[in-house]
């Protein structure tokens, strides 16, 4: 295969002569079409950017002018020009291409303003397939390429938050811009086109129902720097999608330190789960720790739903997120900040609440501005040593599955609401899970062994241990319903579940010996359904 070489050393510092300012967002940009026309620079422009420049009384070229050619099909057309990418292109010091620009009457342009139609910001707000389409930029991802690729002589700029570094650079060297700074700003542009060509391709896909596109491509904008990843010597920055899905990544921090990367993966898991209870039927309240849950329950008030999901776990609790499903209320501020937490998240907070968080100063609230909804699809993504996995959000709810009762005994009401109850927060913790669960309150928690008997053994220790702290006579496991988030491939993890007290057993099913497993159940009295959906989270 061929290579395209050109061995032409770049200058470090390149002179803007002539501007080219085309951009959506008109953040700023007269305010510096204003600084570089005191300059003395030459400003080219198109359509509204045109008409914003030349209401403020400065002088500026419409790039039709130089073109010869107006702009047509409602705009589609302006900028897609010799004269605009031969001006942005052209290598300055070689002399093929200075003969080229003489020949075809193509003056060079130095500095390109550009950013793009706001095709995310329609697509995640629902726009009908016509109108999401005509809000894809063309000229601007090319003239932005265009002059990224020519670094070496063009300043392009694509974001509003960098003009104040450009004027500062004028005014350090006299006009002029240094080449480690072309260098970035290229960076920044060939980054931006990119997530915005992955927008678009992952809105196609999306709307035309292909699950397994050739290429797919995830992009996101760098909302926060962190000062180091899981642990201080990775690493770390925190992204957003675009995706308006109420959550950490939208969520405006009322108070407390920057989250770290653990805080964010953590609060995001706290929130999705307690989202699977609607606040209109209960207020609920979970409890995460390392991504886990150690405490769910829901309650007849938001602080009795905090009080009923700590004493679940109050040990581990300590340190973990808190996550509720209504509006945080001064009554139950009062009882969390008695306890250190790292992160409390909810749909809003009252001002009395900010008041009583606001004693603990370094505990991070967070007003996520609406619950997300369970059963809404999306994108969920994970990385591997070179590759990219990608799957659908797990958006399955119990309540839409069709339970189907295997045992000759059929669970009591109260069994089936418990049941639901530990199913839902089952699909929330790291596989292999088993959830007790009793009059919508976790009862024992295992999570992330390795042996499902293990989980269920370890979920009735933590039974044991909160009986013990909160006095109780037995552990709130007996008489209590468990759930499997998948399939018991032996008898011996029922069995385990049936000796530390659960009366009703709900789990996907599925097994090439779920005969045995049901005649155990059986055997000892116990009611079991099967969902068919198992919720695997690794």
């Amino acid at each position: 295969m061929a290579v395209i070489s050109k061995k032409i050393p770049a200058p470090d510092k390149v002179e803007i002569k002539t501007a080219l300012l085309s951009v959506f967002d008109k953040t700023g940009i007269v305010e510096l079409a204003q600084a570089l026309s005191e300059r003395g620079v030459r400003l080219l422009s198109t359509g509204g950017t045109y008409k914003a420049i030349a209401a403020a009384g400065l002088a500026v070229t419409d790039v039709s002018d130089i073109t010869g050619f107006p702009e047509i099909m409602d705009g589609r057309v302006k900028t897609l020009h010799p004269t605009v990418h031969g001006g942005l292109l052209a290598i300055r010091d070689d002399s093929e291409h200075q003969d080229a620009m003489k020949e075809h009457g193509i003056e060079a342009i130095d500095l390109a303003v550009i950013n793009l139609y706001p095709f995310e910001e329609v697509s995640a707000a629902g726009g009908d397939y016509p109108t999401t389409v005509e809000n894809i930029d063309i000229g601007g991802p090319a003239m932005i390429r265009a002059s990224a690729k020519n670094h070496a002589y063009v300043t392009i700029l694509t974001d509003p938050n960098d003009y104040a570094e450009f004027k500062e650079q004028l005014s350090a060297d006299a006009g002029k811009t240094a080449y480690a700074f072309r260098q970035r700003m290229a960076a920044k542009a060939y980054a931006r086109t990119a997530a915005y060509d992955a927008a678009i391709s992952n809105w196609f896909a999306e709307a035309l129902s292909i699950d397994t596109p050739r290429h797919r491509v995830i992009g996101g904008v760098l909302k926060e720097e962190m000062r180091y990843g899981e642990n201080p010597h990775q690493k770390a920055a925190f992204y957003v999608t675009g995706e308006k899905r109420p959550g950490v990544s939208t969520a405006v921090l009322l108070q407390g330190k920057q989250l770290s990367y653990n805080n964010i993966n953590d609060t995001d898991a706290a929130y999705e789960l307690v989202a699977e209870f609607l606040p209109e039927k209960a207020p609920a309240c979970a409890i995460i720790k390392h991504a886990n849950p150690c405490g769910v329950a829901t309650g007849s008030s938001l602080v009795e739903a905090y009080q009923r999901a700590l004493a679940c776990d109050s040990v581990s609790a300590f340190g973990g997120i808190i996550a509720l499903n209504q509006i945080l209320d001064a009554e139950t501020a009062e009882e969390i900040v008695k306890l250190f937490t790292e992160v409390i998240i909810a749909p809003d907070v009252t001002e009395e609440a900010k008041a009583i968080v606001a004693r603990k100063p370094n505990l991070r609230l967070l007003s996520a501005g609406g619950l997300p909804d369970p059963r809404v699809a999306g994108l969920m993504a994970k990385t591997v040593s070179g590759g990219l996995l990608v799957q659908s959000r797990d958006n399955g709810m119990v309540e839409d599955l069709e339970l189907k009762v295997v045992t000759r005994r059929a669970p009591t009401a109260q069994e089936l609401e418990d049941m639901k109850f530990a199913f839902k927060v089952g699909k929330h913790v790291k596989s292999n899970a088993v959830v007790y669960a009793k009059d919508g309150q976790t009862a024992g928690i295992g999570a992330g062994q390795m042996s499902r008997v293990d989980s269920a053994r370890i979920a009735a220790l933590k039974a044991e241990e909160a009986a013990k702290a909160l006095g109780l006579a037995v552990p709130m496991t007996k008489g209590s319903a468990v759930a499997s988030e998948a399939f018991l491939p032996f008898a011996d993890g029922l069995l385990s579940m049936i000796a530390a007290g659960a009366t009703a057993v709900i789990q996907p099913g599925g097994s090439m010996r779920d005969q045995e497993v049901i005649d155990a159940a059986n055997e000892h009295g116990v009611a079991m359904v099967f969902t068919g959906m198992r919720h695997f989270r690794h």
